[in-house]
């Protein structure tokens, strides 16, 4: 169990939790760093493709102001996890707080891509350290069951919020002020949440007396992401079958077959492999490999759909995207006890159903689109779909864990996500490069047609989620 290692604040379990009513206050502070994090997302989403033509960077350059971040938290996840079970899971919060502030300062202001890529990068360590802590801190102050699964509920809803103040902001700031300040509002957020943790919740770490860490495991499953990713992302260039994409992957290959082999032999490993023998998690992280590379996909493709296809300007973009947000939002509040009601099996098959079927129908995105039949429809239908698949998901991906366990399976489940965002966004980056170059059409409808191919892709992802769910998704209620 956890040991509470501060005096004044209250301990940081289950027990002590039911007495303490601020613990809720604490769900609300978490939430709010989860917001950020999410926010982060969206509002870079919307400036894009004014970054582009500030910095005078291309399609491929600007996938990696997304895949940075991208890469540095999902390759880093596993590892921030560990770190907060081991030295304390409101110290690790609290410091990928400050370190995502600054590098957030630091981000907005740059004067050119390289500069901004590795500020990017930085935000992602911290948002590494951050967000493992902040779950598993939920999970540990309220206790599995009925009372969880609200909490989750309200974590999903208020974190989801973050994509409707991201699409919104984003707009407005990019168009009043500047894309720099779509970075700078993360500064006050992650900064103010530091302070007040420290006044809501106790220190929590895993009591057992194990202290190593497992650099090694670190490296090679870092290492073999980013090898993957980059590969995926300069085929186009280098081409599919040239030395540097294959010889890219197949250091991958190895350098992810050695933190395989690694994790099986270390005492203390990054990623235990016996923590995939329950069921719910299995499921949960396979599932949302898939969902996540779907689902990156969506969102950088219809942000530069709006503007670059349809002419939108950064505030229209947003305003355009705030019903798949809102949709979200709402209705991530009523997942919790839907799941706690008919069980997770079918509140996930029901939100992946409905995200592949809304991908599909963006993915018939025209050149001379309109707002009602080709945004609002799929937008309505995606945010419910996902608003189910990831409160869904988050329940699943900690059922059964071990409190020793509870930072490792929240930064499992977040790892997933971001490494198949990674992969995701550089397939269908390549997939959408390389039919706007070879297609018979030209200027906007060629660009038109690599989107739409993306889309159609993403969409094949979202159902290869939806098998995936219904093949590996325990049948018992959880």
């Amino acid at each position: 169990m956890p040991t509470t290692t501060a005096p004044a604040p209250p301990a940081s379990g289950p027990a002590a939790a039911t007495l303490d009513p601020r613990r809720w206050l604490a769900l609300a502070l978490l939430a709010v760093a989860q917001f950020v994090v999410v926010l982060d997302a969206s509002i870079m989403n919307i400036a894009l493709p004014s970054i582009g033509t500030e910095l005078h960077v291309s399609t491929d350059t600007l996938s990696w102001v997304v895949n940075a971040y991208v890469l540095a938290f999902g390759g880093l996840l596993l590892l921030g996890g560990r770190l907060a079970d081991l030295l304390g899971r409101r110290r690790v919060f609290i410091a990928g707080l400050v370190v995502f502030g600054l590098a957030s300062l630091a981000g907005g202001l740059s004067a050119n891509a390289t500069q901004l890529i590795a500020a990017r990068a930085i935000q992602g360590i911290g948002a590494a350290a951050l967000a493992p802590a902040a779950l598993s801190i939920v999970t540990t102050l309220f206790g599995e069951g009925a009372e969880r699964n609200k909490a989750l509920g309200i974590w999903g809803a208020v974190a989801g919020s973050g994509g409707v103040a991201g699409v919104l902001l984003g707009g407005i700031l990019t168009s009043g002020l500047g894309w720099e300040w779509v970075l700078f509002v993360n500064v006050p957020i992650a900064l103010g949440a530091a302070v007040l943790a420290p006044r809501l919740f106790g220190e929590s770490r895993v009591g057992d007396g194990a202290r190593s860490i497992d650099v090694a495991g670190a490296v090679t499953v870092t290492g073999g992401i980013v090898a993957a990713v980059y590969a995926l992302v300069q085929a186009n260039d280098a081409g599919w079958t040239s030395l540097q994409t294959l010889g890219l992957l197949g250091a991958a290959a190895v350098l992810l077959g050695a933190f395989v082999a690694i994790e099986a032999r270390v005492a203390e490993p990054l990623m235990p492999l016996d923590i995939f023998r329950a069921g719910p998690v299995r499921a949960a992280n396979v599932t949302m490999v898939a969902a996540g590379a779907a689902m990156f996909g969506l969102f950088f493709f219809l942000s530069l759909y709006l503007q670059q296809v349809l002419g939108y300007s950064a505030l229209e973009a947003g305003v355009s995207q705030l019903p798949l947000a809102g949709t979200l939002v709402l209705a991530a509040g009523l997942a919790g006890p839907l799941a706690q009601r008919f069980g997770i099996r079918p509140l996930l098959l029901a939100g992946l159903a409905l995200f592949a079927l809304g991908m599909a129908w963006f993915s018939r995105i025209p050149v001379d689109g309109a707002f009602l039949p080709d945004i609002l429809g799929p937008s309505l239908l995606v945010g419910l779909g996902l608003a189910l698949t990831f409160v869904a998901l988050t329940i699943a991906a900690v059922t059964g864990v071990d409190d020793r366990r509870y930072g490792l399976a929240s930064g499992l489940i977040n790892t997933s996500q971001q490494i198949g965002g990674a992969l995701g966004l550089a397939i269908l980056t390549a997939v959408a490069d390389h039919r706007t170059q070879t297609s018979a059409a030209g200027g906007l409808a060629a660009i038109n047609d690599g989107y739409r191919l993306a889309l159609l892709v993403a969409a094949g992802l979202a159902g290869v989620a939806l098998v995936a769910a219904a093949l590996l998704a325990p049948r018992a209620r959880a």
